[in-house]
């Protein structure tokens, strides 16, 4: 049989090549109804259906404000822009400082950038793929006024102790949580613990509505920030008391079209809204039955004869409730980045499909070097354990089968053959 590569890996034409995915039926019928009903009502954009689950996801996070947008990029971009807003009290300028981790995604990273911060990576826990609470705070510095917190594949890092810092020094928390819909520390939603925190709906996410994301916060002039952002920076999507007294205040101009800030077109649809909607009801179930599978994976390679140690799993930090959205898997120390990459090769070749965890270490990408963001060449042994040896396959939001089981098993026991 013929054969060609995809992204290094030697993978069939077949079109089912893949018999364990990332995600598997992500959307039901009643996804898809709804989504289509939408459709056929003509009333396509930004409205009712938008409202309804902005309300819901806030009441069910317990925070005041939620504001869906076309994707969690772009909830990461607004994440930023508000942050730094000349209507916001307490703003960062360009040239502060902000702390991010060296295990991110792009978007968590480039609007920090691109509001003019100063980019300054820390290190993360390779065990439990999140930074340090204390590493973290030992590093800010005077210059430090942003931070931003990236909540990896469904757990964190102590962000409690991390925003009570933070607070008494008067230091923004942006929190990126796109990864970790539904997790909890100590009781408390991951992604509520910042000044901002978002969300991401992407196919393979806890919930999906194929594109979109939301951003939360608590205080209502950055809510009323966001609106505006979101939206070209115009005022009519605020509350009517601030339209009627824009109104007045501009009288020469058409009241319909008054822009009182800068901004951009990240509105999601109806459509996105109603679909992501009716999978949020069913977020709990989706947790379980993914933490469930987990479990099943995990232990059944552990239960085989051919176990010996050869993957290290996430250790779960204390006092977190994970919301899991994929397995990462770490080859065990004596192993080599080459042998990871056979392996990878040999599960993509059986119709097991793999990620990196993230983008792997981000101080190694191409785009670090076109901006120049490295210039001292900093080295952090953490994340590069992580790039080297780590990888990531799905877990699906229904229960998967014994011959899913079987394919993950015997595919990754390959390694034992390296």
């Amino acid at each position: 049989m013929k054969r060609r590569k995809i992204l290094g890996f030697s993978n069939s034409k077949k079109k089912n090549l893949y018999r364990y995915l990332l995600l598997e039926n992500g959307f039901s019928k009643k996804d898809l109804d709804i989504g289509s009903k939408i459709l056929k009502s003509g009333n396509i954009t930004m409205n009712t259906e938008t409202k309804k689950f902005e309300e819901a996801f806030a009441k069910k996070l317990n925070i005041k404000y939620a504001v869906m947008t076309n994707s969690g990029s772009s909830a990461n971009l607004l994440a930023a822009f508000a942050a730094c807003n000349p209507l916001r009290k307490n703003r960062f300028k360009k040239g502060d400082e902000v702390i991010i981790p060296a295990l991110c995604w792009p978007t968590s990273l480039w609007p920090l950038y691109q509001t003019g911060l100063k980019i300054k990576f820390v290190d993360i826990n390779p065990k439990t793929l999140n930074v340090d609470a204390d590493k973290l705070i030992s590093s800010v510095t005077k210059k430090t006024k942003v931070i931003m917190l990236v909540n990896v594949l469904g757990i964190s890092s102590n962000n409690k102790k991390i925003k009570d810092f933070a607070k008494k020094n008067k230091i923004i928390i942006l929190e990126d949580n796109c990864e970790a819909l539904g997790a909890k520390l100590n009781k408390k939603y991951l992604g509520t613990f910042g000044d901002f925190g978002t969300f991401s709906f992407f196919y393979s996410h806890q919930i999906t509505s194929g594109e979109g994301g939301m951003i939360v916060c608590h205080d209502r002039d950055d809510y009323e920030i966001l609106l505006s952002l979101r939206s070209h920076g115009w005022s009519r999507s605020n509350n009517p008391k601030q339209y009627l007294m824009n109104a007045k205040k501009y009288p020469k101009i058409d009241p319909r079209y008054i822009f009182i800030n800068q901004g951009f077109n990240l509105r999601p649809t109806d459509v996105q809204a109603a679909i992501g909607y009716n999978q949020f009801k069913r977020l709990n179930q989706f947790i379980k039955m993914r933490s469930e599978n987990k479990r099943k994976i995990i232990e059944s390679l552990k239960n085989d004869s051919r176990w010996k140690n050869q993957f290290n799993f996430v250790d779960i930090p204390k006092n977190i409730f994970p919301s899991y959205m994929g397995l990462p898997i770490q080859l065990n120390k004596n192993m080599t980045k080459k042998m990871k990459m056979k392996l990878l090769n040999h599960l993509e070749s059986k119709g097991v499909e793999t990620r990196p965890i993230l983008t792997g270490n981000f101080l190694n990408q191409p785009s670090i070097k076109l901006f120049g963001i490295n210039k001292k060449k900093i080295k952090l042994k953490g994340v590069q354990e992580v790039e080297d040896l780590g990888f990531l396959i799905g877990l699906h939001t229904k229960k998967i089968t014994q011959k899913h089981i079987n394919l993950i098993k015997n595919s990754l026991f390959y390694i034992n053959t390296l």
